[in-house]
């Protein structure tokens, strides 16, 4: 075929090419395409997948799917309510007095010296398959004494040619909490915990000496824990146990739908400590093993992340109740019906925001949040401040959902300093002004694209204890006004300086300048515009605020020493209780420093149950820390969320971690969106052909002629 006809074919078969209905830039393999999987993406590799030492969220996003405490939460109903996950019901704990005689419910908390939990499990649960739980014919471990020679053809789970399975067991619940102290994971939560669960600070010391001596021996294998019994969680019968308490600590049933207290059986920990296991990294910290929906078939962190669906899963039903609302937004469609519904979730690395951003609208990724620079490419502000989809992302039927995060962001004042610290009336209405000088507001507006809501005290929305509109107003900070809080005024600001004893910024015995210290990790060019604002805050007092920024190291050893002045900090939920928050200006948990005039009501108030009684103390204690002011109150962050059409049930629920199993695909419309949405643009490879057929036909001609011209002119 001569150049010219290949070049007048080349534009007809780009055309045919286009004609497949598979999107050119499809980036997941084409046996992947219709099936029921559900495409989303991580952006920083997770470092534990262990239970006893998994405490961040992008860890938790894999091992809620994974494991299974006991407890889980509603995934629909708010307040946030807990139900049983293996449990066979919400455990009420009993109490018992110093002679260990029973109390009633309604005991004083001084009189009680012990809450112990009975937790049933459901029976005929089972793990998922794994090569640590394969047992031969005699009902022996197949895997159970290798030698470091039988892993040399082994670098995954996979290649083990025999997996088995077992059910679970109130043991492997005890196991787990045993764990907690075992002295080579070092859990984060080993130091708290050890303050309540019944001997499991001794039960630590004797692991710690147990394990020294099998060192000191030369063994540095499995340390087996169903040798040493732990007074604080014992094995009731085959579906039971139980966990004592010291005293009253009403807040421990939240624990018990965390990772933490999820079960891990004796045997997949001695699997994991054989020769030879570390070096190859097969390691619990990185294959977990569990009873939930889903199980983890490939950890690439680097680049893949994939869970599937555990075909030994004991089964669940979606939720049939909500809150109001619910139905009509079709989160009640799926009730009763089996989960989960999706096969598979694969998690892909994006470490930019952009790429994400666009795989998102090709339809490559079925959820996305919203990052700052792509905001504007997504929502629209309202007159009234209400937040809606731009067009672009309407005529695609993307779904927007919002929530108020439950976390505060705030501004700290060193309580110790000799300037803004100290309950003085002085340094009390320094600490007023300056809050109502720093307008959150504007910086919700400005930093966080309207994404939060300025914080009237310590407790988010949807915890007990909040309260809504002109009852919940801080009114040291803010007036009523035509239906909403209403920040008060400069003027108003500067009179309380004033009689703080610094008008117009200046002390008025000395004459000095008022000059302010604000430390702070942030650095970098993206940092700088956010730190310019909150001088010019300041500068609104006449106040000269000094940026002190620093590595986080070394902001971290000023928080610990109490040399800061003025420095920013936040507080994530671990449960939906205000004891979470208030704890936090708890004088003993201070970073330095004694008690406060707030902590006898913290104690009191930490171990009530909730109700009237515990919402008065809670409103006296809000008050007391609005009228102090340690903090500057920020605000609560709201996160936003984007779904395309053709997923169901998506409903942000702060405190479950377990959300996939309720999530619903629809494959076949997610293959027709894509195919619309990603037709090849040919019309510019057309236009290059054409100009490069202009310039090399005639060429080509030419030469054609001078090959075939005959000598002496003729042809």
């Amino acid at each position: 075929m001569t150049l010219s006809r290949r070049l007048l074919l080349l534009p007809l078969l780009l055309l045919l090419a286009s004609c497949g209905k598979t999107p050119w830039n499809d980036p997941y393999p084409v046996t992947e395409r219709g099936q029921n999987i559900r495409y989303s993406a991580f952006t920083e590799r997770p470092k534990h997948l262990d239970p006893a030492r998994s405490y961040s969220s992008n860890e938790v996003e894999f091992i809620g799917q994974i494991y299974e405490p006991p407890l889980q939460y509603h995934y629909l109903k708010r307040p946030y309510e807990l139900i049983p996950a293996t449990a066979t019901e919400v455990p009420r704990p009993r109490y018992f007095d110093a002679d260990g005689k029973p109390l009633p419910e309604d005991a004083p908390v001084a009189r009680i010296a012990q809450s112990v939990y009975e937790i049933h499990i459901k029976p005929g649960i089972r793990y998922q398959p794994h090569p640590a739980l394969a047992r031969d014919a005699q009902g022996k471990l197949v895997y159970g004494h290798l030698k470091r020679e039988d892993l040399d053809k082994i670098e995954t789970l996979s290649d083990f040619a025999q997996t088995g399975t077992r059910e679970l067991t109130a043991d492997d619940y005890v196991y787990e909490i045993k764990r907690l102290a075992h002295p080579r994971l070092n859990s984060p939560i080993y130091g708290l915990m050890s303050e309540y669960i019944v001997g499991l600070k001794e039960y630590g010391d004797l692991l710690t000496k147990v394990d020294r001596e099998q060192k000191a021996k030369g063994n540095e294998g499995y340390l087996d824990l169903n040798q040493y019994p732990l007074a604080g969680a014992e094995v009731v019968d085959r579906y039971t146990y139980r966990v004592r308490i010291k005293g009253k600590y009403p807040q421990f049933i939240y624990w018990l739908a965390m990772p933490f207290f999820a079960p891990v059986p004796w045997e997949v920990e001695k699997f994991y400590a054989q020769p030879g296991m570390l070096e190859k990294n097969l390691v619990l910290d990185w294959f977990p093993i569990g009873t939930g929906p889903y199980m983890l078939t490939v950890n690439n962190p680097n680049k893949l992340m994939v869970l599937a669906r555990n075909p030994n899963f004991h089964g669940e039903r979606y939720p049939s109740e909500g809150e109001p609302g619910d139905r009509a937004k079709g989160l009640l469609a799926d009730a009763g019906k089996p989960i989960p519904f999706i096969d598979k979730a694969v998690f892909s690395l994006e470490k930019e925001d952009i790429p994400y951003w666009n795989k998102f609208l090709q339809g490559f990724y079925d959820s996305s949040g919203i990052s700052s620079d792509t905001f504007d490419q997504a929502i629209r502000i309202g007159a009234t401040g209400d937040a809606a989809l731009t067009d672009e992302l309407k005529k695609k039927d993307i779904k927007l959902v919002s929530t108020v995060m439950a976390t505060i962001s705030y501004m700290g004042f060193n309580m110790q300093d000799p300037i803004v610290g100290g309950l003085s009336e002085r340094a009390r209405k320094l600490r007023q002004a300056i809050s109502i000088a720093v307008d959150y507001e504007e910086r919700i507006s400005i930093f966080s694209n309207g994404r939060g809501i300025p914080a009237q005290g310590p407790i988010p929305p949807r915890i007990f204890g909040y309260k809504e509109g002109e009852a919940g107003i801080n009114s040291y900070m803010y007036d009523w006004a035509n239906g909403h809080a209403q920040r008060k005024s400069i003027e108003e600001a500067r009179r309380l300086l004033a009689e703080a004893g610094y008008p117009n910024g200046r002390d008025a015995q000395t004459g000095k300048p008022l000059v302010l210290n604000f430390d702070t990790p942030a650095v970098g060019p993206d940092q700088k515009s956010r730190l310019e604002w909150l001088s010019k805050q300041f500068k609104k007092l006449d106040i000269e605020l000094v940026i002190r920024a620093t590595d986080y190291n070394r902001f971290q050893d000023k928080m610990l020493k109490g040399t800061a002045q003025i420095f920013e900090w936040g507080w994530n939920a671990d449960y939906p209780d205000p004891e979470n928050f208030l704890f936090l200006l708890y004088g003993p948990n201070r970073k330095v420093g004694a008690n406060g005039e707030n902590d006898h009501l913290f104690e009191q108030m930490k171990n009530m149950d909730n109700g009237p009684a515990r919402q008065k103390i809670i409103d006296e204690m809000v008050d007391i820390a609005r009228r102090d002011a340690p903090w500057v109150w920020g605000y609560y962050p709201q996160a936003y969320g984007l779904y395309h059409g053709w997923l169901y049930n998506a409903k942000p629920n702060l405190m479950a971690n377990n959300g996939l199993k309720y999530l619903r695909l629809d494959p076949a419309r997610r293959e027709r969106e894509r195919e619309a949405w990603n037709q090849p643009v040919l019309w510019p490879i057309g236009v290059l052909i054409a100009v490069l057929l202009v310039l090399l036909v005639p060429a080509w001609l030419n030469y054609w002629r001078r090959e075939h011209r005959v000598p002496g002119g003729g042809r």
